[in-house]
């Protein structure tokens, strides 16, 4: 079975969260996270998304960038680009969704849509 790993391009912990929403307010443009954008508004889970996220059947799991690179340092986690979405499988871990892919993207619909044509060609 797959599992997808979502890897945000943002740090883990209350201040970094608070600090990352003020600057998708003052600033969204700026904001170096496009999948925050798209899953997330300035300090909560988009509803498209977390109902998407709650209704599936696939394995998700979430990661801030410093808990990614703490967690699963037996992977080959030099060689991404964050944000990214991975797949895990029995054989390790592999893009699923790059970062220059998740930049098309505009709407939390077009992610959705993105994920499941993806699973489709595995």
């Amino acid at each position: 079975m797959i599992t997808l790993l979502f890897v945000y391009n943002a740090r883990s912990g209350t201040l970094n969260a608070l600090l990352d929403g003020v600057h998708k307010i003052v600033s969204p443009s700026t904001y170096s996270c496009k999948l925050c954008r798209l899953t997330h508004g300035a300090f909560q889970e988009r509803e498209m998304w977390k109902a998407f996220r709650q209704s599936t059947a696939l394995n998700m799991e979430f990661y801030h960038r410093d808990e990614f690179l703490q967690n699963c340092t037996a992977e080959r986690n030099d060689q991404w680009e964050f944000p990214v979405i991975l797949s895990k499988t029995e054989t390790g871990l592999n893009v699923f969704l790059s970062k220059e892919e998740l930049e098309t993207l505009n709407t939390e619909a077009a992610l959705i849509q993105a994920i499941k044509a993806k699973l489709k060609t595995l």
